[in-house]
């Protein structure tokens, strides 16, 4: 048997987000905030194969370096994922995400009827309960959400 290989050209600077969940990379992209009219080069590879995950996307990101808080949003919806910042392309940094302990304004309460979904000018804040896989709880009604976290995205 043939094995084929799945080439995505290199990047000269930027980040390289690398096990991503499969299926994430579309989330991945929201989070960041990018956009078909942001003008930046991105790559995207959706479902190939990962000794650690099974299967996984990658997202590259041409000219942009992550914000640490960017890195703690991935964290939520990939948190087996690496980041590798790019220069000339060589890898100068890599880390795995990490979720903060708390998440501010990121992430609505999944409970139609909790305060923070009302017209009070109140921003979600909901506690990292689990990071891996990710369980949160709002702080002001304690509803857990551990699923469809990307559904919940502001």
């Amino acid at each position: 048997m043939t094995e084929v290989e799945l080439r995505v050209k290199p990047i000269c600077n930027g980040t390289v987000i690398d096990h991503i969940a499969a299926g994430q990379a579309l989330n991945v992209l929201k989070i960041l905030g990018v956009t078909s009219k942001a003008g930046a080069t991105v790559s995207v590879v959706m479902n190939v194969g990962s000794d650690k995950l099974g299967k996984k996307d990658i997202v590259k990101v041409e000219n942009r370096e992550l914000k640490e808080e960017e890195v703690g949003r991935i964290a939520l919806i990939a948190p087996d994922a690496s980041i590798n910042i790019i220069r000339d392309y060589k890898v100068i940094e890599k880390h795995q995400v990490d979720l903060p302990d708390q998440i501010v304004g990121v992430v609505r309460c999944q409970n139609p009827s909790c305060i923070s979904n009302t017209s009070e000018p109140i921003e979600p804040k909901l506690l990292v309960k689990v990071k891996n896989p990710v369980i949160l709880r709002c702080t002001y009604c304690e509803q857990l959400l551990s699923e469809n976290i990307a559904d919940y995205l502001m």
